[in-house]
């Protein structure tokens, strides 16, 4: 009986010292909608903060950066996510201050599915002309130019681009607006623009799937994407005149430049940026918060990017996208602290 009595003591005292589960209607939530490009970071940023604030569920979809960027300015969601920074003319119709947070950079890269699956290298010219149509085959002369020794199809190729509203479609005609006047001038920016030809596919997912199942396709992508689903992606020529193929190293080496100029608002282009390493297609990928937010969800949201500057950014690299430059990092902690 005495062992029994003791039995009971011991388990009602680990009862009171064990913390007390968290009920469902003590959870905050809070919801988020926008960019593809940076998703699995994300995904696994929510599920890890989870894991600190057990009290906070944070929801994300993933609907391209037009959605997220059309939704935060309706205020339909908590937070917004987008590869393409807003313009300026955007940014006039949003009710409230609404902030650009930088969260890690990311490479888009030229993806494609050739039988035999030579390396193979591109430069911008050649991607504009190729998207703008001018270039419909791979054996052309200007593709057997920069690959001399690869084996390529005697085939057309098959363009595959977004057909949602897009920051991956941001930073890639961005670096091709760059590199061709003629590209500029006849597609130009924006997360969504009128391509001249091409089948299109629902976010880096559907871009990603439709090169896979395409024989003798091309399109375009987020390199963790490229990645997961095994696909080859060339290497593209920077600034500099060097083949670099999209990488955290490449990305970074990108990024170097950007911390000593970085505008107030976080809102910048580092595409087709100097230096011998730097990968010429990389980007800045942001979230969208307003300053001032309904109830505890701005306490939380601070929380929560703060948590991201910190411990977050060490997950970025295993997932294929580069931290945010050390000096660019402790300028939006600054800004985090107006978060509320």
């Amino acid at each position: 009986m005495g062992n029994k009595i003791l039995g009971l003591a011991l388990m009602c005292a680990m009862t009171l010292q064990a913390p007390a589960a968290v009920r469902a209607g003590d959870v905050l939530t809070l919801n988020g909608a926008g960019a593809t490009f940076p998703y699995p970071i994300y995904s696994k940023w929510f599920d890890e903060f989870r894991t600190v604030r057990p009290d906070v569920q944070i929801n994300y979809q993933s609907i391209g950066s037009g959605g997220g960027i059309r939704q935060i300015t309706e205020r339909t969601v908590d937070f917004g996510a987008t590869d393409g920074p807003m313009t300026d003319k955007l940014l006039f119709k949003v009710d409230g201050k609404l902030h650009h947070i930088p969260t890690v950079l990311g490479a888009v890269v030229p993806v494609y599915n050739i039988a035999g699956t030579p390396d193979l290298q591109l430069t911008g010219g050649l991607l504009a002309d190729i998207y703008l149509g001018k270039v419909k085959r791979w054996d052309d002369p200007a593709v057997r130019k920069v690959n001399p020794e690869a084996k390529l199809p005697e085939v057309p190729i098959t363009v595959i681009r977004r057909s949602d509203g897009s920051g991956t479609t941001f930073c890639f005609v961005d670096y091709l607006s760059k590199v061709s006047p003629e590209f500029e001038k006849t597609v130009g920016r924006g997360t969504a623009v009128n391509w001249p030809v091409g089948l299109g596919g629902k976010g880096n997912e559907g871009v990603a799937g439709l090169v896979k199942q395409t024989p003798n396709a091309l399109g375009y992508v987020e390199l963790i994407y490229a990645e997961q689903n095994g696909l080859s992606h060339a290497a593209v020529q920077n600034a500099e005149g060097k083949f670099v193929k999209g990488s955290v190293a490449g990305v970074t080496a990108a990024a170097a430049g950007s911390a000593k100029n970085m505008p107030k608002d976080y809102r910048v282009s580092i595409t087709n940026a100097p230096g011998a390493e730097s990968y010429p297609i990389s980007t800045f990928t942001w979230l969208l918060v307003y300053e001032k937010n309904s109830g505890t969800k701005g306490k939380v949201l601070n929380e929560f990017l703060r948590w991201m500057l910190d411990s977050g950014q060490k997950l970025a690299p295993g997932l294929g996208y580069a931290p945010l430059p050390p000096a660019v990092a402790a300028s939006v902690q600054k800004t985090v602290t107006t978060i509320r």
